[in-house]
């Protein structure tokens, strides 16, 4: 086959333009997008002849019909809201394709007991896109960690803190019913690279909880992590917040700042050339992080279990 057919869920999305540069490095075609919000100009720089629908139905219309003229779509992106991942992705693989779906995957992990099952009734795939499993410094760590010979466990301060203006309040990210929350919207991936690095969870605690921050600890097989995620500009350190720096990211480890702030531009492409090989994540890949961020959500605030984060003092 010279070229897969794609078909993209949430192209009017902030991430959707990786999702269309991906599908273009690799030699692919986007052939259908859909998304209610018609701001999709961006499509034009990718695949100006792909089609286009501001409404579902009128997409399941054609997906179906192109199946039925033979030019099936092989690959579903899923960019949409949080709560929907689910959803389009059974979509996808009742469709006929194999699903490729930005993180968080889903919102709970029974979530993904039923696309299981979807797999299995359907013979179709979902994929999954964890990128930092994929960024070169990641697996540095992981394989120093796995390399280290003192079985003593590595201590951790997790910071990231990434300003949001008033209008996420009023979107579906400030609906925790939809995002999943701050720890979920934001922080899925730096958990499931703490699980990909330091292996099983041992310890889930939640000590600080509101619309716009998280903190708390958990507890790795090999790492103690303090934790802290917001999107309150006012908890950028005030020297970052003086040069105008609206984010800011630091993982300490022991007495040593983690750097990978680099080398993101292409780990989605990265991502697209390992699936389209038969070896991108799974769904049970996404399991421990989605029980991490369903645990927390659902969790009340406890200051008296756990090593808490030096900043939450300055939060309560």
């Amino acid at each position: 086959m010279d070229k897969y057919r794609f078909a993209l869920i949430g192209a009017a999305g902030y991430v959707a333009p990786r999702h269309m540069a991906a599908i273009k490095a690799t030699g692919n075609d986007l052939t259908a997008a859909m998304d209610k919000n018609d701001s999709v100009g961006i499509i034009d720089s990718y695949f100006p002849n792909a089609d286009y629908f501001n409404e579902f139905e009128r997409f399941d219309r054609h997906i179906d019909l192109q199946r039925r003229k033979g030019e099936p779509v092989h690959y579903f992106s899923v960019c949409s809201p949080n709560y929907l991942h689910d959803s389009h992705m059974r979509f996808a693989m009742r469709s006929g394709g194999d699903a490729i779906c930005e993180k968080p995957i889903v919102l709970n992990p029974w979530n993904i007991d039923g696309l299981l099952d979807v797999e299995k009734d359907t013979g179709r795939k979902v994929n999954t896109i964890l990128q930092l499993r994929l960024h070169d410094s990641v697996n540095e760590l992981k394989r120093r960690v796995e390399n280290s010979t003192n079985e003593e466990k590595f201590d951790v301060d997790l910071t990231y803190i990434t300003s949001r203006g008033k209008w996420y309040y009023s979107s579906w990210k400030g609906d925790v019913t939809k995002s999943g929350g701050i720890a979920t919207n934001i922080g899925v991936h730096f958990y499931d690279m703490l699980h990909y690095v330091f292996g099983e969870l041992q310890e889930n605690v939640l000590h600080y909880s509101s619309p716009s921050t998280a903190a708390g600890y958990l507890e790795y097989e090999r790492a103690r992590v303090r934790w802290l995620l917001s999107i309150d500009e006012a908890n950028i350190p005030a020297a970052s917040r003086e040069k105008g720096m609206r984010t800011h990211r630091s993982i300490i480890i022991g007495e040593e700042e983690f750097e990978f702030s680099g080398g993101f531009t292409d780990l989605h492409t990265r991502s697209y050339e390992a699936i389209l090989q038969g070896e991108g994540f799974s769904l049970e890949d996404n399991r421990v992080a989605t029980e991490t961020v369903a645990s927390i959500r659902n969790q009340m605030p406890n200051l008296h279990a756990g090593e808490v984060h030096p900043a939450v003092k300055g939060l309560t």
